[in-house]
């Protein structure tokens, strides 16, 4: 997914897409923990997605508060 495109979200499926992407690292480490998991680097991807999500969710809310001062 493209930044642009995460940008254009709105906050509830910003929530939503967080929501999921931490569900799915939970999945992986489970995965890493019983052996299962055959490409180890999902896990970096994934908090890597959870970390821009988390910046843009941020990035809006400051963006209000500007907006409102």
């Amino acid at each position: 997914m493209k930044l642009d495109e995460v940008r254009a979200m709105g906050e509830g499926e910003l929530k939503k897409q967080l929501e999921d992407s931490r569900q799915e690292l939970f999945n992986l480490r489970f995965r890493l923990a019983t052996k299962q998991l055959v490409n180890h680097r999902e896990i970096p991807r994934v908090k890597k997605k959870i970390a821009r999500l988390e910046t843009i969710i941020r990035e809006k809310a400051l963006a209000e508060v500007e907006e409102k001062a």
